[in-house]
């Protein structure tokens, strides 16, 4: 089944109807995406790792799990297929799969599924409008970077800091300095690098097309991916797709904080729902890269929104009396668009 996600699309595929063996998976998802080639031409990527995404999803043995989860990057121009990092967009169409192929029965009016995300394991929570057995897509809620509003799907993040690198603040320092570049990496969800915008000679409100034709600003990014990554736990990042580096600025239309992300050789076309979440959570951190310029709500509950190059992510933080975030969820909507069978 192809669905968007999110600000994302791909396959949603049963993990049973997948080569159990890892590497036969992975030569049959690169047959399925075109991959490798730029245009991807010869299957259904759309020639942006947005859109070659693969979602491989089972009926949980886990008590108080209903799906396991797993997230697949399928690369565009080079034939790798990485396990390496979870995707908050992709999860988004999660529960309505599971729900479409009898793996969890819909209730009257709304349906709750539990997600085993197995990238990360974490757990996340799923509220989805569904009627007579079947998932309501059609509805109101506009999510920037999708024409069409659809119905909201509420998404609850639990214990997500470290899921990758093993601390909220990898490093252990709430700022490094790299090639001379302040930054504050932090993995609550997703692993992130956050840096200035102005301190790499931009704005952070240029367009994603400007900054994907500066060279010299992508290699400085990677520069600095590639000597952060073993000090977040990642070891050697030349051939992941994590950390992903995220440039924030003050926010220009009234949010807590702007951001430009590479994802991590490619800008961003607005910005991943878990990378969305790591970068409200350095906000709330003192003496984080992004803590001076974000504008911040009072009280223990934060209702945020990360600005990107398309709209903003709202992301919901709730904060213990110590001022630690204890947890974080967002509001998404997914979208059915065939089912089918794809050839190799």
């Amino acid at each position: 089944m192809w669905m968007r996600g999110g600000t994302s699309k791909g396959g949603y595929f049963l993990a049973d109807d997948l080569p159990a063996d890892p590497a036969a998976r992975d030569q049959f998802l690169l047959r399925v995406m075109g991959s490798p080639d730029p245009r991807q031409i010869d299957g259904m990527g759309g020639a942006d790792p947005l859109t070659s995404k693969v979602a491989v999803v089972k009926k949980s043995q886990r008590d108080g799990v209903d799906v396991d989860y797993l997230f697949l990057q399928v690369f565009v121009d080079q034939a790798i297929v990485t396990d390496a990092q979870n995707c908050g967009n992709i999860l988004a169409g999660v529960g309505a799969f599971a729900i479409e192929r009898g793996l969890v029965t819909a209730q009257p009016g709304e349906t709750r599924v539990t997600v085993f995300m197995e990238n990360t394991s974490q757990i996340a929570v799923q509220t989805i409008k569904t009627d007579n057995g079947h998932v309501i897509y059609k509805g109101d809620t506009h999510l920037d970077g999708v024409p069409v509003p659809a119905s909201p799907i509420a998404i609850e993040f639990k214990d997500t800091a470290g899921s990758t690198c093993g601390a909220l603040l990898p490093t252990g320092n709430v700022k490094d300095v790299v090639d001379g570049v302040e930054v504050t990496c932090i993995d609550n969800g997703m692993p992130v690098v956050i840096l200035r915008a102005e301190d790499l000679g931009i704005t952070g409100q240029e367009n994603r097309q400007e900054l994907d034709g500066n060279d010299a600003l992508k290699a400085r990014l990677e520069s600095i991916r590639l000597q952060i990554g073993p000090k977040m736990n990642l070891g050697d990042v030349a051939e992941k797709s994590v950390p992903k580096m995220t440039l924030v600025s003050t926010a220009r239309a009234g949010g807590t904080i702007s951001t430009r992300t590479f994802i991590p050789h490619r800008c961003h076309a607005s910005i991943g729902v878990l990378g969305a979440v790591s970068v409200a959570t350095a906000c709330a951190i003192p003496g984080s890269v992004c803590e001076p310029m974000a504008n911040m709500p009072d009280g223990q509950e934060k209702s945020l929104q990360v600005e990107h190059p398309i709209g903003h992510n709202a992301i919901l933080l709730t904060l213990d009396d110590s001022g630690d975030v204890i947890s974080a969820a967002v509001v998404s909507t997914t979208r059915k668009l065939f089912d089918g069978t794809v050839f190799i």
